[in-house]
């Protein structure tokens, strides 16, 4: 009494469901009894599909050729682990491990070379991902991650003497029930906008301002944004392999304050980058105008939509990159170091690292050095609260 068409596509998705399961976990060993179960499935069912096509759905995928040969990717992604996650999609936005590991297969110039399209992405590929944070982060298995954004446990603040120029501290969030930045999917992305746009109108005080989205913004607020160094641009190799510039510039923006000391990425690298900078030394002061911004878009978007931020116990903060799990945070100064340039920028990479911090030019992280101006920030993210980082570079 059953549909005929019906009953066949029933079965095709039965036992499409046990081959995958075992394809993905039992391929090696148990490839006879894969065999067997999908002949069972059919002659228990109604012999509706062939055993030869059984047999040639648990082909294994080829093990990538990895350019990156000196990457984390390339030594934690064996081909075992490989053979066991390629076949995994996850749920919430359709993510594989191939999308994860694409930097690393198409470039030959990465250290670490993976990005997470959402927060399964760390459960299902959790034979990579774990044991590539650990080594990258320092910390072990059993490790915790705490927060701590409570301004008045920093002591003191950076010297007025000192010849910082600026300071800028950012921090990555992301909102449960959507993919990150390379698995996002469109209309997702585009939902994300809708509910941070509206966030931020009810925003007050020193945080009240506008949202600039990139689609069909005018040009002379473009040109502005550029010139106030706000505006995140296309063409990012990494970023394009990752995935992170699909249908750009759609569904993407920048909110920023009246002042220009609050800003908010949208759906660039994470879901959200917040950020609070200004002139001078004064590193509690923008601190604090922080711990403020991200609270606000926070309880703001759980008032609308119920969601919160992606938060886990092992990893903190979840980002797209895993060198950004935990807090997320860059603490930053412009710093001018005629002494160090002087001496070589090599000197001073080992100078930072015996302080758990990072030197970058002031054109960011792949853009260069120019002239005696240096970005001093800390270096870790993760096993670390937020407080104890930024202690850590006014100190």
């Amino acid at each position: 009494g059953i549909n005929a068409e019906y009953g066949k596509q029933w079965y095709q998705r039965r036992v499409r469901g046990v081959l995958n399961y075992y394809t993905n976990y039992y391929y090696k060993s148990n490839l006879r009894m894969l065999k067997y179960v999908a002949a069972a499935c059919v002659t228990g069912g109604v012999g509706l599909i062939g055993y030869s096509s059984m047999a040639g759905s648990a082909e294994q995928k080829p093990f990538p050729n990895i350019l990156s040969k000196d990457s984390l990717v390339a030594k934690h992604v064996t081909k075992d682990r490989y053979e066991q996650l390629s076949g995994i999609t996850t749920t919430t936005s359709g993510f594989t491990l191939d999308k994860a590991i694409a930097c690393a297969v198409q470039f030959d110039n990465q250290h670490v070379g993976i990005y997470a399209g959402d927060l399964d992405s760390y459960k299902d590929f959790a034979a990579v991902f774990d044991p590539l944070i650990q080594e990258y982060h320092g910390i072990d298995a059993n490790a915790k991650h705490t927060s701590d954004m409570d301004v008045n446990k920093i002591k003191g603040n950076v010297n007025p003497a000192a010849p910082v120029k600026s300071v800028r501290i950012r921090v990555g969030r992301s909102f449960n029930g959507f993919g990150l930045s390379p698995g996002i999917t469109r209309q997702q992305r585009l939902d994300l906008e809708k509910l941070l746009a509206s966030a931020f109108s009810n925003f007050s005080g020193d945080l009240s301002g506008s949202y600039y989205p990139l689609l069909g913004m005018d040009e002379t607020i473009r040109q502005q944004l550029v010139d106030d160094h706000f505006l995140f641009v296309s063409g990012d190799p990494n970023l394009q392999a990752a995935g992170m510039e699909r249908d750009w510039p759609e569904g993407r923006g920048i909110f920023h304050n009246k002042a220009k000391t609050f800003l908010v990425w949208v759906n660039e690298e994470d879901q959200t980058r917040i950020i609070s900078m200004q002139m001078g030394g004064d590193v509690k002061a923008v601190f604090e105008r922080l711990a403020r911004g991200i609270k606000a878009v926070q309880e703001s978007v759980k008032a609308e939509s119920g969601k919160d931020f992606m938060l886990t116990e092992k990893y903190g903060y979840v980002h797209s990159c895993p060198t950004n799990l935990g807090t997320g945070m860059r603490a930053s100064v412009h710093i001018d170091l005629p002494g160090w340039t002087a001496n070589g920028v090599e000197t001073l990479k080992v100078r930072c690292e015996e302080l758990k911090l990072q030197p970058r030019g002031t054109r960011g992280e792949s853009g260069g050095q120019t002239g005696i101006t240096y970005d001093i920030s800390n270096k870790h993210r993760l096993g670390y609260s937020e407080v104890e980082l930024v202690q850590c570079m006014i100190d």
